[in-house]
């Protein structure tokens, strides 16, 4: 998503505001949401915490930095190996092990550690911790985690709760949506959609008011020290460390990762003088997956994040990567957005997802997407009665999209995706999405023009960023001003498959899902400038099961 403030608002076009009550938000709370105490020199040698990711029913990925000594910083390719240990158990107290193993890092790691542990229970609470057996910083443990597996491959599950997050920039406010999700306790994992970092140098790309802290270091991230300098920076934080510390992550990457609005030979923040844009996705992929908790999944000629996570009979999870093999970006007025030939996914990817969701058995089919589904149109056209139109004045032929980075830019990737879930007959596909630091509940229609009569292949829910800027941000205006919310009227308007939106928030929201229905629960963020903000519950919107239809709950799963 592009964000520069000279470009962003034209690019997303003339996108209004919805206000979202606030209200008293009562949540379960886990007991502070710090950390658990580390040892005496645990502070030096774990400064970047812990975290575990990728659940499976039968194991996790446990993720941790050491510092060995205090020159090694991340990105320095200084400091000596280490050795160190890892225990999971079943009690916080750590009196019951139920299992543990070595292993080592040094500086071509970046001095990460990451360990695929296994023969663990299904759907099943752990705490683990790491400690330095060897090495400058030997005697070191690191704080306790804590973390849950998957239940079994099919389990009846009666509820899955996800924390569902995205587009957190470290220079437009505070992580305080990390803060309220690692105070929770009735969450399965938080799924994070994209943007976990930003490339941008210091005060490029601020919040309303300016920068509220400096990125480092002071350039566009290029190199690989530079990518790893990003992350460690990133995981000082100290709210992102105790949502890691509380929940497993199931995460995937969008642009900023590497570079804004990037596809698969370039990106807009990408210029030549910058070098080798092929060696600069290798340093920011290698840096993401040393710093992030992980599982990448490995193949013969290919190593790819696109995965897929089951819960039990009740869900399946596909992670999508929709940047490393998607072609450029079409122009707005473009024709070129309905070229059969071009792609967001991939044909590998594209024929990955359709078989895992076509095939599927579980109830629910959940497609962790980074960038908006739902079509963006102005105004939506039918091709059946405004072909000829479309191509004489060459525009594409469902009408012109607000923002081609998004599929609306690649629609017959879409309409082949979808296509495929139709004739499946599969009727819970649910898309959670990120990307445009808004908050959306939408209908997938199959025909924007003639909703809801041609009916809806699929529902999305799309969460809000963290601190990045949205509408209000960009215009210097109050959140949920007037001029924002009779702009979000006549988004709907133009949009009818769009049931609500919110332009202007940030936070983050839960997604439960029961064999009943799938609900998204957003929560805003009083002041994102403001490190100790308060938070308040926007709206819930919730799709029955069967149904393919938005409807507005009354309240919290």
């Amino acid at each position: 998503m592009s964000d520069t403030a000279s470009t962003s608002f034209s690019r997303r076009g003339f996108i209004g505001a919805a206000g979202a009550g606030a209200i008293a938000v009562g949540l379960p709370l886990a007991a502070g949401v710090a950390p658990a105490p580390a040892s005496a020199g645990a502070a030096g040698a774990f400064r970047h915490g812990v975290a575990s990711g990728d659940p499976l029913p039968g194991g996790v990925i446990l993720w941790t930095r050491v510092t060995p000594t205090s020159d090694a910083t991340p990105g320095s390719g200084r400091g000596g190996a280490s050795t160190l240990t890892w225990e999971i158990a079943s009690d916080r107290g750590f009196s019951r092990i139920v299992a543990s193993g070595s292993t080592s890092t040094d500086a071509s790691r970046d001095h990460t550690v990451k360990v695929d542990a296994a023969g663990l229970s299904p759907a099943a609470v752990y705490w683990y911790r790491f400690r330095v057996t060897g090495g400058p910083a030997a005697g070191a443990v690191s704080p306790v985690g804590r973390t849950k597996t998957a239940p079994a491959a099919g389990a009846d599950v009666a509820q899955v709760r996800f924390g569902v997050a995205s587009c957190a920039n470290w220079e437009a406010g505070y992580f305080g949506a990390y803060r309220f999700l690692a105070a929770r306790t009735d969450l399965d994992a938080v799924v994070f959609l994209g943007d976990y970092i930003y490339e941008y140098a210091p005060g490029e790309y601020g919040g309303k008011h300016g920068s509220v802290r400096t990125h480092e270091p002071k350039h566009d991230i290029v190199s690989l020290s530079d990518y790893r300098i990003r992350h460690g920076q990133y995981k000082t934080d100290r709210d992102l460390q105790a949502a890691h510390a509380q929940h497993p992550f199931i995460v995937t990457w969008d642009d900023h990762e590497v570079a804004d609005n990037q596809w698969k030979g370039g990106a807009e923040n990408h210029k030549p003088s910058q070098g080798s844009w092929t060696q600069r996705k290798a340093h920011a992929d290698r840096a993401y997956y040393e710093w992030m908790p992980v599982r990448p999944q490995v193949s013969a000629d290919n190593r790819h994040i696109y995965r897929r996570l089951a819960y039990g009979k009740l869900l399946e999870l596909n992670m999508l990567d929709l940047r490393t093999y998607r072609d450029k970006e079409a122009g707005r007025f473009s024709p070129e957005a309905d070229d059969r030939k071009r792609t967001i996914m991939g044909r590998r990817q594209m024929e990955w997802v359709k078989g895992g969701i076509t095939t599927s058995t579980a109830t629910w089919q959940i497609v962790g997407n980074s960038v908006m589904i739902a079509p963006i149109l102005v105004p939506p056209l039918d091709p059946a009665r405004t072909k000829e139109l479309t191509t004489l004045i060459g525009v594409p032929e469902n009408g012109v999209a607000f923002n081609g980075d998004q599929w609306d830019g690649y629609t017959k990737d879409r309409r082949t995706l979808l296509d495929a879930i139709d004739r499946a007959g599969k009727k819970n596909v649910v898309f959670i999405t990120g990307d445009i630091h808004m908050s959306f509940a939408n209908d997938v229609p199959r025909n924007p023009a003639n909703y809801p009569g041609a009916g809806t292949s699929a529902t999305e829910f799309v969460v809000t960023s963290v601190t990045s800027n949205n509408v209000d941000d960009m215009v210097s205006l109050p959140e949920h001003s007037p001029v924002g919310g009779a702009a979000s009227t006549a988004l709907e308007t133009l949009n009818h498959h769009i049931r609500w939106v919110d332009t202007d928030a940030h936070g983050y929201a839960v997604m439960t899902v029961t064999p009943a229905a799938a609900q998204m629960d957003w929560y805003f963020l009083v002041d994102r400038a403001d490190p100790r903000t308060g938070q308040y519950r926007g709206q819930s919107w919730k799709v029955r099961s069967g149904t393919r239809r938005m409807v507005k709950a009354s309240g919290p799963a």
